[in-house]
């Protein structure tokens, strides 16, 4: 049977696929319209299992706050190139599942694939539509979700699209967590406090440093007192309560905290692609990759 425009055209709204790709689908399925959304769907199953294990080092960070700042959520949702993560369809997925996160009680990227976004599909479902679409393997690579009880509050700053924050406070109060959440992202601490800095960390140190003070030839007891003030400046310098406040240097952040009569419980930090190796392309190639559909 002849396929009409007018066909190609329902189809492409349906599924969000392309005009060409629409049209041999209907051409294969007889003009029958569910029957090519079918066969599209599993080609697009199989697309996706079979791109599963690229790498995905690019992507968004979603960061979402609730209205009373009693929960908050924050995903590192990857893809393969910056090409597609700028993109409206993939921008607006992670919103969703971000959205999802905060609504629901998950503890396992696992939990979240089975979540339902607002279109009634599962998260795994357009996760996999999307793979298939796009051209690219799309992983929810973590998450954290904070329910702060009693006075507690939560914060979130979003740097971009690459680097957010969210931040819990003893009591709620959104522009000293926003603050407090923008200084994570530009200085990046390793924890809240030194309680907080391992053992192995301290000791680590502690054997450079005494090695680096034992050239200076200076007595013992120099030298320990040397080593124990380059540990407090190393204490300072990774914990967020020790180091210079971002916006106001004269100040330490556990200094700024105190003065608002608040403290910091926790903080996450999540920046794309951190800890993955990930392979150089230029942005001709990213193009390219995707009108190969690669």
């Amino acid at each position: 049977m002849s396929i009409s425009a007018a066909m190609v055209k329902e189809l492409r709204e349906r599924t969000g696929s392309g005009m060409m790709e629409c049209k041999k689908a209907l051409v294969e399925a007889n003009g029958d319209l569910e029957v090519a959304i079918e066969n599209m769907r599993k080609a697009g199953l199989a697309k996706a299992d079979k791109k599963s294990g690229r790498t995905a080092a690019e992507g968004v960070v979603g960061v979402k706050v609730s209205d009373d700042a009693k929960t908050a959520a924050i995903a590192d949702i990857n893809c393969e190139t910056d090409f597609v993560a700028k993109g409206d369809d993939f921008v607006n997925f992670v919103n969703n599942v971000t959205d999802a996160i905060l609504s629901a009680d998950v503890q396992t990227p696992e939990q979240v694939l089975e979540l339902k976004l607002p279109n009634g599909k599962t998260v795994d479902e357009v996760r996999r539509e999307l793979i298939a679409k796009l051209g690219e393997n799309i992983a929810i690579r973590r998450f954290e979700k904070y329910n702060l009880p009693n006075d507690g509050g939560a914060a979130c700053y979003l740097h971009g699209s690459k680097i957010g924050v969210l931040v819990a406070l003893e009591t709620a109060d959104e522009a000293l967590g926003k603050d407090i959440a923008m200084h994570v992202a530009a200085i990046n601490p390793t924890c809240v406090s030194e309680d907080q800095v391992s053992q192995e960390a301290i000791e680590k140190e502690k054997e450079i440093f005494s090695a680096q003070a034992l050239e200076s030839g200076k007595p013992a007891e120099i030298i320990e007192k040397m080593v124990s003030g380059r540990i407090k400046k190393f204490l300072a310098e990774v914990t967020l309560l020790g180091q210079p406040f971002v916006k106001d240097d004269k100040v330490t952040v556990g200094e700024l905290v105190k003065s608002k009569g608040n403290a910091v419980i926790r903080f996450t930090r999540f920046e794309v692609g951190e800890g993955i190796e990930k392979k150089e392309e230029n942005f001709a190639e990213e193009v390219m990759a995707q009108v190969r559909g690669s």
